[in-house]
């Protein structure tokens, strides 16, 4: 394939733009990790929420994205709760007021302010930095295997080369140069540049899914699509079975593909779904760059605004673009799918619509879009993880009175170490498709319990929160090396059984200890749950002391934006495959939950 002078002109400009703003940006960085992490405290919340949004926007999802609703149709908008996606209401409604009241750096630093610094404490706090380490390079390599097999795709030069003989091929050498460029910038500029960088990088992925969406609205003919789709492709709704056959159309190999994701038993699936969602959004967010986000606003409302943000942005042009490329793979690309045998590689299937779809001008904004999606992600997570080596690990335990200069230098020394770990990581990684599993379901699996237990449980310690992290990564781990073969959200239930009990015995082994920190974090925070205990210690000597009665509140705010977040994902979809009574029905909807969330959720920040 070759690419118009035009497309490679905006393409390199990009690139340089970001390179040279996040070069500008770097001065504010170096003044000290509150800085070079948080953004001093002093980003504007909307600029924080388009800046998560970007990061949330990464290439490897979105090939996901647009494989899983070539396959499974209109059905594939349930798909996503793996992760969950509606995580993010939990945190808008409530966990980020209660994590931004803490006015800590990194969650490793927010687990000292839950349990105190006893013996537990310091083994929860070292356990949450082995996760979030383990975390972001799981993550750092995932994104390093989708940049690679887009770009092979979708430029045209041959890199592949050898060395030492070994031999790197073309898409681990783009990922190797993206991933540089990526590094440069972030390493250098902290917080103030992943965040100005990010903010433009939405404007330019806006832009460029509104594009598509336009290309494919006016070339694909839907008669022609319902004609190649299987029955019911085109229904959100499901039975206990999956019921989508594909035998009977142009691409009966994708029967093979629903086999292998073993995701016939639908409704199943949707119940371990559901069942794991609600408890990971109970936990509240990984220790990852959403967490920093929550961390660097000024204020617990502002928290709130920014998480409330990123899904307003995020989902209605990002699936007006997904719907885009996957009916115009469907309807168009018929040839270039069936030349690919018995086993399509449906990650290949976006980079390759592009190729075919896109004119000169809207393809070089494509390839810059998709660019700005996987820098801004990769480097949320550059930026994230360093915090919890050198704040948690180094200035915790073995320099507590390093100078700032050298903490920012070790900063940028440790980005740079996570970055190559996870790109060597990433030369042995498997499909996008695994790497989303595994991470969603079965390491994301032994973090729920331990998480979830110390948000609402007062007796709930240190030594708890240990071994059940523990436990859950032991336990996510096996599954992992010795049972690849087990889809992973079916395994959760026996992470979460096996981290649960990790819990209660690490909880019961001993007295609750740094009972009076619990107190201050009850104070402080002010959690609903199983508190009664530490609230009646703390009325007896504060009688003025408001405890939170919002649960009922919160639970229904909570019900109505995973709804409001549900309409964003299908309106586009409804739109491009011109069901209009569905998309209208879909809109009323929007426009309801949007007044319910105003009058119950926002009218409520002013309180705070």
């Amino acid at each position: 394939m070759t690419l118009h002078f035009i497309d490679i002109a905006i393409v390199a400009t990009y690139v340089i733009g970001v390179l040279l703003l996040g070069f500008y940006l770097s001065r504010k960085a170096s003044k000290n990790l509150e800085s070079y992490f948080l953004g001093g405290n002093q980003l504007p919340w909307y600029y924080l929420g388009l800046s998560n949004a970007s990061g949330m926007f990464d290439i490897s999802g979105t090939m996901w994205t647009v494989g899983i609703l070539f396959v499974y149709g209109l059905k594939s908008a349930w798909l996503p709760w793996l992760w969950p996606v509606w995580n993010q209401v939990f945190v808008f409604v409530y966990l980020a007021i209660w994590m931004r009241r803490s006015n800590v750096m990194t969650g490793a630093e927010w687990i000292t302010f839950r349990f105190g610094d006893g013996r537990g404490a310091k083994l929860s706090h070292i356990i949450i930095v082995v996760f979030a380490v383990i975390s972001v390079l799981g993550f750092i390599a995932y994104f390093f295997e989708g940049i690679g097999k887009y770009s092979t795709t979708i430029l045209p030069w041959d890199l592949g080369f050898e060395v030492l003989g070994f031999e790197v091929d073309s898409a681990k050498s783009y990922a190797l140069i993206i991933c540089g460029l990526t590094s440069l910038y972030t390493i250098k500029g902290g917080m103030h540049s992943v965040v100005a960088t990010e903010v433009m990088q939405f404007v330019v992925m806006t832009i460029a899914c509104i594009g598509v969406g336009v290309v494919a609205y006016h070339t694909v003919d839907v008669t022609s699509l319902t004609q190649i789709v299987p029955a019911g492709w085109k229904n959100l709704f499901f039975g206990w079975n999956l019921g989508l056959d594909w035998s009977g159309t142009p691409f009966p190999q994708v029967d093979s593909k629903i086999a292998q994701d073993g995701f016939d038993l639908f409704g199943l699936l949707f119940v371990l779904m559901v069942l794991k969602g609600i408890l990971a959004s109970t936990a509240g967010p990984v220790p990852s760059y959403d967490m920093q986000r929550i961390l660097a606003t000024k204020t617990p409302a502002e928290a709130a605004k920014m998480s409330f943000l990123t899904i307003c942005v995020l989902y209605l042009p990002r699936y007006f673009m997904i719907i885009g490329f996957a009916v115009l793979a469907l309807v168009h690309m018929g040839p270039e799918i069936t030349a690919m045998g018995d086993v399509i590689d449906f990650e290949q299937v976006l980079p390759m619509a592009i190729n075919k779809f896109l004119p000169v001008g809207l393809k070089g904004l494509m390839l810059a879009g998709f660019l700005a999606a996987f820098m801004g992600t990769f480097a949320a997570f550059v930026n994230s993880a360093p915090a919890y080596i050198v704040n948690d690990i180094y200035k915790k335990y073995i320099n507590p009175k390093a100078t700032d200069k050298r903490l920012v230098q070790y900063s940028i020394l440790s980005s740079l170490l996570l970055v190559v770990v996870g790109i060597v990581f990433g030369f042995n990684a498997g499909s996008l498709n695994q790497l989303i599993l595994w991470l969603s379901s079965a390491l994301y699996g032994g973090y729920v319990a331990a998480n979830v237990l110390k948000w609402i449980w007062w007796r709930f310690t240190g030594m708890g929160y240990f071994w059940g992290m523990l436990f859950g990564l032991i336990a996510s781990t096996i599954k992992l090396f010795f049972f690849p073969e087990y889809v992973d959200i079916f395994v959760f239930p026996v992470i979460l059984l096996f981290s649960m009990l990790g819990c209660i015995i690490g909880t019961y082994l001993q007295p609750l200890p740094n009972r009076e920190q619990v107190k201050e974090f009850y104070k402080k925070t002010k959690p609903w749950g199983f508190w009664k205990p530490i609230r009646e210690e703390i009325l007896a000597v504060n009688p003025d002391f408001i405890p939170n009665k919002n649960f009922k509140r919160d639970s229904f705010n909570v019900m109505v934006g995973v709804v409001w977040q549900m309409a964003q994902v299908v309106i586009p979809i409804y739109f491009m495959l011109r069901e209009n009574t569905e998309m209208i029905i879909w809109c009323a909807i929007l426009i309801l939950t949007s007044a319910l969330l105003k009058k119950y959720w926002w009218n409520n920040l002013k309180n705070l």
